[in-house]
């Protein structure tokens, strides 16, 4: 097993338990829930196969669901999510600057590129999430409330945890 792999797994074993014990409760306003969990998908390197990111992001997904008594929202949301992961990268980051391994931070691609790659996740995911969970547009502005409210806390945390967890000569996650 590789370094990465598990660094992966680690990652894992703490993020999936942490979003459904602790993140899920630290609700501000009734509107805005942190969706830290995503980290994974977000920092998986780039020149992981789309296969086995796809794979990864449903069960963390799924994982959480059961955690969270959730019916498949997250394990879709992922899904879909890390099968969006390249083009998304592709947008800020040229074909030829591929990290060779590297996991996406704000060491291996640039602030301003790794600030448009996670924005863009998150604003993904959350949208994908709140539109799957409510089903409907009948509340269209709570709606966007909680999809920009949600965006932006996970948005925060996921930026603190960046800072927090990216060493001086960037290695493979």
């Amino acid at each position: 097993m590789t370094k990465s792999a598990i660094k992966f797994a680690l990652a894992f074993l703490l993020l999936v338990p942490a979003q459904a014990v602790i993140f899920n409760h630290l609700v501000l306003f009734s509107v805005a829930v942190p969706i830290v969990f995503i980290c994974l998908i977000i920092k998986l390197p780039i020149t992981v196969g789309t296969n086995l990111s796809v794979l990864a992001g449903f069960l963390a997904g799924f994982f959480v669901d059961v955690f969270c008594d959730t019916p498949g929202v997250n394990a879709l949301c992922c899904t879909v999510l890390a099968f969006a992961r390249k083009p998304i990268f592709h947008l800020y980051v040229s074909m030829d600057d591929d990290l060779a391994g590297r996991s996406p931070s704000t060491r291996s691609m640039g602030y301003s590129a790794f600030m448009k790659y996670m924005s863009t996740m998150v604003l993904v995911y959350c949208g994908m999430l709140f539109m799957v969970e409510a089903f409907q547009f009948f509340n269209f502005r709570l709606l966007i409330l909680r999809i920009a409210a949600s965006s932006v806390y996970t948005f925060v945390l996921l930026y603190a945890i960046d800072c927090l967890t990216v060493r001086k000569h960037d290695t493979a996650v």
